[in-house]
Protein backbone atom coordinates (compact mmCIF):
# COMPACT_ATOMS: atom_id res chain seq x y z
CA UNK A 1 0.00 0.00 0.00
CA UNK A 2 1.40 3.49 -0.46
CA UNK A 3 1.43 5.27 2.79
CA UNK A 4 0.59 8.76 3.31
CA UNK A 5 0.16 10.75 6.60
CA UNK A 6 -1.90 13.97 6.35
CA UNK A 7 -1.54 15.03 10.27
CA UNK A 8 1.89 15.73 11.51
CA UNK A 9 2.90 18.66 13.82
CA UNK A 10 6.43 20.04 13.74
CA UNK A 11 6.02 22.71 16.20
CA UNK A 12 5.32 21.31 19.89
CA UNK A 13 6.30 21.37 22.82
CA UNK A 14 7.35 18.02 23.18
CA UNK A 15 10.68 16.82 21.60
CA UNK A 16 11.21 19.47 19.71
CA UNK A 17 12.04 18.09 16.04
CA UNK A 18 12.61 20.04 13.44
CA UNK A 19 10.72 20.59 10.54
CA UNK A 20 14.05 19.17 7.83
CA UNK A 21 14.08 16.09 10.68
CA UNK A 22 10.45 15.27 10.03
CA UNK A 23 10.30 14.83 6.81
CA UNK A 24 13.76 12.93 6.80
CA UNK A 25 11.59 11.11 9.15
CA UNK A 26 8.99 10.55 6.79
CA UNK A 27 11.24 9.46 4.09
CA UNK A 28 12.56 6.93 6.28
CA UNK A 29 9.25 5.16 7.27
CA UNK A 30 8.65 5.02 2.87
CA UNK A 31 5.42 7.19 3.23
CA UNK A 32 4.80 9.04 -0.57
CA UNK A 33 2.59 12.13 0.93
CA UNK A 34 3.00 14.25 3.90
CA UNK A 35 1.09 17.30 5.17
CA UNK A 36 2.34 19.48 8.19
CA UNK A 37 -0.71 20.30 10.23
CA UNK A 38 0.64 22.78 12.85
CA UNK A 39 -2.32 24.79 15.03
CA UNK A 40 -2.97 28.20 13.03
CA UNK A 41 0.10 28.78 11.76
CA UNK A 42 2.23 28.09 9.06
CA UNK A 43 5.21 28.20 10.02
CA UNK A 44 6.57 24.93 10.08
CA UNK A 45 5.10 24.06 6.67
CA UNK A 46 7.20 26.67 4.74
CA UNK A 47 10.07 25.06 7.10
CA UNK A 48 9.34 21.36 5.99
CA UNK A 49 8.78 22.93 2.43
CA UNK A 50 12.37 24.07 2.33
CA UNK A 51 13.99 20.22 3.06
CA UNK A 52 10.98 18.22 1.11
CA UNK A 53 12.33 20.67 -2.29
CA UNK A 54 15.54 18.60 -1.53
CA UNK A 55 14.11 15.30 -2.45
CA UNK A 56 12.18 13.75 -4.96
CA UNK A 57 11.56 11.11 -2.11
CA UNK A 58 8.20 12.99 -0.50
CA UNK A 59 5.59 15.00 -1.98
CA UNK A 60 4.48 17.63 1.15
CA UNK A 61 1.03 19.59 0.94
CA UNK A 62 -0.24 22.56 2.60
CA UNK A 63 -1.71 21.87 5.52
CA UNK A 64 -2.76 23.64 8.76
CA UNK A 65 -5.22 22.40 11.95
CA UNK A 66 -7.13 25.46 12.57
CA UNK A 67 -9.28 26.33 16.08
CA UNK A 68 -12.33 27.15 15.19
CA UNK A 69 -15.42 28.74 17.68
CA UNK A 70 -17.96 25.71 17.18
CA UNK A 71 -21.22 26.41 18.98
CA UNK A 72 -18.78 28.32 22.17
CA UNK A 73 -16.78 25.75 22.08
CA UNK A 74 -13.42 24.67 20.47
CA UNK A 75 -13.28 22.34 17.02
CA UNK A 76 -9.83 21.56 15.04
CA UNK A 77 -10.89 21.45 11.38
CA UNK A 78 -7.87 20.30 8.84
CA UNK A 79 -6.89 22.01 6.29
CA UNK A 80 -5.36 21.14 3.14
CA UNK A 81 -3.80 22.03 -0.26
CA UNK A 82 -4.97 25.75 -0.27
CA UNK A 83 -3.09 28.71 -1.35
CA UNK A 84 -0.31 29.52 1.97
CA UNK A 85 -0.48 32.69 0.21
CA UNK A 86 -4.06 33.87 0.05
CA UNK A 87 -4.49 37.04 1.67
CA UNK A 88 -7.36 35.50 3.57
CA UNK A 89 -5.01 32.30 4.83
CA UNK A 90 -2.24 35.13 5.31
CA UNK A 91 -5.31 37.06 7.78
CA UNK A 92 -6.48 33.78 9.24
CA UNK A 93 -2.88 32.86 10.72
CA UNK A 94 -2.19 36.59 11.97
CA UNK A 95 -5.69 36.70 13.89
CA UNK A 96 -5.12 33.45 15.42
CA UNK A 97 -2.30 34.23 16.45
CA UNK A 98 -3.35 37.20 18.51
CA UNK A 99 -6.63 35.15 19.59
CA UNK A 100 -3.78 31.91 21.20
CA UNK A 101 -1.84 35.07 22.89
CA UNK A 102 -5.09 36.24 24.82
CA UNK A 103 -6.29 32.74 25.48
CA UNK A 104 -3.05 31.74 27.40
CA UNK A 105 -3.29 35.29 29.42
CA UNK A 106 -6.47 34.30 30.12
CA UNK A 107 -5.40 30.81 31.33
CA UNK A 108 -2.63 32.31 33.02
CA UNK A 109 -5.06 34.76 34.50
CA UNK A 110 -7.19 31.96 35.90
CA UNK A 111 -4.05 30.09 37.16
CA UNK A 112 -2.79 32.92 38.90
CA UNK A 113 -6.19 33.14 41.34
CA UNK A 114 -5.01 29.68 42.50
CA UNK A 115 -1.48 30.94 43.65
CA UNK A 116 0.47 30.23 40.40
CA UNK A 117 2.95 32.43 39.73
CA UNK A 118 3.29 32.37 35.79
CA UNK A 119 4.30 34.99 32.89
CA UNK A 120 3.32 35.35 29.58
CA UNK A 121 7.22 35.28 28.79
CA UNK A 122 7.69 32.27 30.11
CA UNK A 123 5.12 30.31 27.82
CA UNK A 124 6.63 32.25 24.60
CA UNK A 125 9.85 30.58 25.26
CA UNK A 126 8.49 27.33 25.89
CA UNK A 127 6.99 27.69 21.90
CA UNK A 128 9.89 28.63 20.85
CA UNK A 129 8.34 31.39 18.68
CA UNK A 130 5.71 29.70 17.44
CA UNK A 131 1.79 29.86 18.66
CA UNK A 132 0.84 29.22 21.73
CA UNK A 133 -1.48 26.63 23.09
CA UNK A 134 -2.47 24.67 26.69
CA UNK A 135 1.37 22.44 26.18
CA UNK A 136 3.13 25.30 26.95
CA UNK A 137 1.67 26.32 29.83
CA UNK A 138 1.58 22.84 31.08
CA UNK A 139 5.12 22.75 30.49
CA UNK A 140 5.67 25.91 32.60
CA UNK A 141 4.05 24.63 35.25
CA UNK A 142 6.51 21.48 35.35
CA UNK A 143 9.63 22.83 34.91
CA UNK A 144 8.37 25.57 38.29
CA UNK A 145 7.59 22.48 39.80
CA UNK A 146 3.99 23.11 40.36
CA UNK A 147 2.73 19.68 39.20
CA UNK A 148 5.02 16.21 38.62
CA UNK A 149 3.89 15.71 35.34
CA UNK A 150 3.06 17.25 31.61
CA UNK A 151 -0.23 14.84 32.06
CA UNK A 152 -0.90 16.08 35.69
CA UNK A 153 -1.18 19.47 34.72
CA UNK A 154 -3.93 18.73 32.51
CA UNK A 155 -6.14 16.75 34.36
CA UNK A 156 -5.25 19.02 37.59
CA UNK A 157 -5.64 22.40 36.03
CA UNK A 158 -5.39 23.06 32.23
CA UNK A 159 -8.80 20.72 30.53
CA UNK A 160 -11.63 21.79 29.71
CA UNK A 161 -13.32 20.32 32.65
CA UNK A 162 -10.99 22.46 34.99
CA UNK A 163 -11.35 25.76 33.21
CA UNK A 164 -14.49 25.76 32.32
CA UNK A 165 -15.88 27.83 29.24
CA UNK A 166 -12.61 29.25 27.89
CA UNK A 167 -12.43 32.76 26.89
CA UNK A 168 -11.61 32.64 22.91
CA UNK A 169 -11.75 34.87 19.70
CA UNK A 170 -11.21 32.32 17.27
CA UNK A 171 -13.01 32.33 14.03
CA UNK A 172 -16.29 30.69 13.87
CA UNK A 173 -16.40 26.95 12.07
CA UNK A 174 -18.25 28.64 9.14
CA UNK A 175 -15.76 31.49 8.57
CA UNK A 176 -13.26 28.97 8.73
CA UNK A 177 -14.79 26.79 6.43
CA UNK A 178 -15.34 29.77 3.98
CA UNK A 179 -11.88 31.11 4.44
CA UNK A 180 -10.41 27.80 3.59
CA UNK A 181 -12.78 27.64 0.14
CA UNK A 182 -11.84 30.79 -0.59
CA UNK A 183 -7.99 29.95 -1.09
CA UNK A 184 -8.75 26.46 -2.92
CA UNK A 185 -8.41 24.45 -0.01
CA UNK A 186 -10.35 21.33 1.69
CA UNK A 187 -11.67 21.13 4.71
CA UNK A 188 -11.69 18.47 7.31
CA UNK A 189 -13.07 17.81 10.37
CA UNK A 190 -10.06 16.56 12.79
CA UNK A 191 -10.44 13.05 15.36
CA UNK A 192 -13.90 13.44 16.14
CA UNK A 193 -13.60 9.98 17.87
CA UNK A 194 -15.98 10.80 20.72
CA UNK A 195 -15.83 14.65 20.39
CA UNK A 196 -19.18 15.30 18.61
CA UNK A 197 -22.74 14.03 18.46
CA UNK A 198 -24.23 12.63 15.60
CA UNK A 199 -26.29 16.02 15.38
CA UNK A 200 -22.77 17.71 15.35
CA UNK A 201 -21.72 16.47 13.10
CA UNK A 202 -24.49 16.82 10.72
CA UNK A 203 -24.42 20.24 11.26
CA UNK A 204 -20.24 20.34 10.30
CA UNK A 205 -21.17 19.04 7.06
CA UNK A 206 -24.35 21.23 6.69
CA UNK A 207 -22.00 24.61 6.95
CA UNK A 208 -19.92 23.07 4.25
CA UNK A 209 -16.80 20.45 5.45
CA UNK A 210 -15.35 18.02 2.84
CA UNK A 211 -14.61 15.45 4.78
CA UNK A 212 -13.74 13.66 7.85
CA UNK A 213 -10.58 12.17 9.62
CA UNK A 214 -11.60 8.13 10.01
CA UNK A 215 -7.90 7.14 10.55
CA UNK A 216 -6.46 8.27 13.70
CA UNK A 217 -4.09 7.00 17.06
CA UNK A 218 -7.28 7.96 19.12
CA UNK A 219 -9.78 5.77 17.12
CA UNK A 220 -10.03 2.09 17.63
CA UNK A 221 -11.42 -0.30 14.75
CA UNK A 222 -15.03 0.49 15.67
CA UNK A 223 -14.88 3.77 16.03
CA UNK A 224 -13.01 4.15 12.54
CA UNK A 225 -15.91 1.76 11.02
CA UNK A 226 -18.44 4.30 12.68
CA UNK A 227 -16.83 7.40 11.31
CA UNK A 228 -16.60 6.00 7.53
CA UNK A 229 -20.04 4.77 7.35
CA UNK A 230 -21.14 8.42 8.04
CA UNK A 231 -18.21 9.77 5.44
CA UNK A 232 -19.90 7.34 3.06
CA UNK A 233 -23.38 8.12 3.55
CA UNK A 234 -22.56 12.25 3.25
CA UNK A 235 -20.35 11.39 0.73
CA UNK A 236 -17.33 13.04 2.38
CA UNK A 237 -14.09 12.61 1.83
CA UNK A 238 -11.96 10.41 3.98
CA UNK A 239 -8.22 11.57 5.41
CA UNK A 240 -5.95 10.16 8.26
CA UNK A 241 -2.66 10.48 9.94
CA UNK A 242 -0.47 9.75 13.18
CA UNK A 243 -1.43 13.38 14.54
CA UNK A 244 2.49 13.57 15.41
CA UNK A 245 3.87 16.57 18.11
CA UNK A 246 7.16 15.65 18.10
CA UNK A 247 9.85 13.22 19.57
CA UNK A 248 8.72 11.61 22.44
CA UNK A 249 7.92 7.84 22.75
CA UNK A 250 4.41 8.38 22.64
CA UNK A 251 4.81 10.28 19.37
CA UNK A 252 6.91 8.20 17.75
CA UNK A 253 4.98 4.80 17.89
CA UNK A 254 2.68 5.88 15.43
CA UNK A 255 4.53 8.01 13.08
CA UNK A 256 5.12 6.07 9.89
CA UNK A 257 2.12 3.34 10.94
CA UNK A 258 -1.08 5.57 11.00
CA UNK A 259 -0.97 6.01 7.95
CA UNK A 260 -3.60 6.15 4.82
CA UNK A 261 -3.71 4.65 1.64
CA UNK A 262 -2.74 7.43 -0.89
CA UNK A 263 -6.03 6.80 -2.86
CA UNK A 264 -7.66 8.95 -0.50
CA UNK A 265 -5.18 12.07 -1.05
CA UNK A 266 -5.55 12.04 -4.33
CA UNK A 267 -9.34 12.21 -4.18
CA UNK A 268 -8.58 15.15 -1.97
CA UNK A 269 -6.51 16.66 -4.60
CA UNK A 270 -8.87 16.04 -7.14
CA UNK A 271 -11.57 18.54 -5.47
CA UNK A 272 -9.00 20.84 -4.34
CA UNK A 273 -7.44 21.19 -8.27
CA UNK A 274 -11.22 21.87 -9.36
CA UNK A 275 -12.23 24.12 -6.31
CA UNK A 276 -8.70 26.25 -7.60
CA UNK A 277 -9.85 26.08 -11.20
CA UNK A 278 -13.08 27.74 -9.87
CA UNK A 279 -11.69 30.23 -8.44
CA UNK A 280 -9.39 31.79 -11.12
Amino acid sequence: MAKADLHIHTRASDGHMSPADVVQQAIKHKLEIIAITDHDTLKGYRKAQEAAAKTEEIRLLPGIEITADFNGRECHLLAYCFDPDHPSIRQLTRDHYQSRLKRARWIIGQLSRKGFDIDIEEVKAEAFGGNIGRPHIAEVLLDKGYVGSFKEAFIRYLSDQKLGPIYNEYYTHHQVIDTIKEAGGAVIIAHPGKLYTNRELQQLVEAGVDGIETIHPSHNYKTQKRIEKFADRHRLLITGGSDFHGGAKKYQKYFGIVTINTKYVYRLLRLTNKRKEMTV
